[in-house]
């Protein structure tokens, strides 16, 4: 489905394909620098190549169990998680102050797109206040991880749709130890990425359109 077919937005969408998460963050924090207050705010979809994102919480993090895999320090909140192949990411670069937005309501509204999209399943999720992202059953099956520079704000959220999950048992996921992690295949809702990627753009460009026509967001 076009993007310009989902919601007549002002944000543009761009549909990466698989990428490299590290040239993928450092596009981001580049499109950050060099934007201004005329700059169209963009949403990224994309997949990554197996890694371990190691965010800007170290404290006691424990690193990883299995060496096969890249560890890659980033810019984002959080501690460590890992992104691969069969899991959806969606990237948020927003002017926040422009979109009336405080992080604690994108946070929300990040959540609450996967928590309807999933009920649309018949699969009942829920957040967490202490710990950002969208569990089923006390298994995590969405991360969230931001960064904020000048009131904008860019990284996001990853989808574990179906994906090799073993990655997880090797890292204490989100800086949880013993974390259970699952995916839409195992809860099963038996659907493609780019089925559930597009499903998470329409309802989150709603969001943000409605917000910007009203000046708050709707759960």
């Amino acid at each position: 489905m076009p993007a310009t077919l989902i919601l007549q937005s002002p944000i543009l969408v761009r549909r990466l394909g698989r990428t490299d998460f590290a040239e993928t963050s450092l596009a981001m924090q580049r499109f950050t620098a060099e934007r201004n207050s005329e700059t169209s705010d963009e949403i990224w979809l994309t997949e990554h190549n197996p890694v371990y994102t190691l965010g800007l919480n170290r404290k006691n993090v424990r690193m990883p169990t299995r060496d096969d895999i890249a560890v890659i320090e980033t810019d984002r909140g959080g501690k460590i998680t890992y992104h691969g192949p069969g899991q959806v990411i969606v990237y948020v670069l927003l002017d926040l102050k422009r979109a009336q937005l405080t992080i604690r309501k994108l946070v929300s509204a990040l959540e609450n797109v996967v928590i309807h999209l999933l009920a649309e399943y018949g699969v009942e999720a829920s957040a967490k206040a202490d710990a950002p992202g969208v569990y089923v059953q006390e298994a995590k099956v969405a991360a969230l991880g931001l960064r904020i520079k000048n009131n904008c704000c860019y990284h996001g959220l990853s989808l574990n749709i179906n994906m090799d999950l073993s990655p997880f048992s090797a890292i204490d996921p989100c800086g949880y130890v013993g974390l259970k992690v699952t995916q839409l295949k195992d809860l099963g809702i038996d659907t493609d990425l780019q089925t559930i990627g597009d499903a998470l753009l329409e309802k989150l460009l709603e969001k943000i359109t409605i917000n910007l026509a009203n000046g708050h967001t709707h759960d």
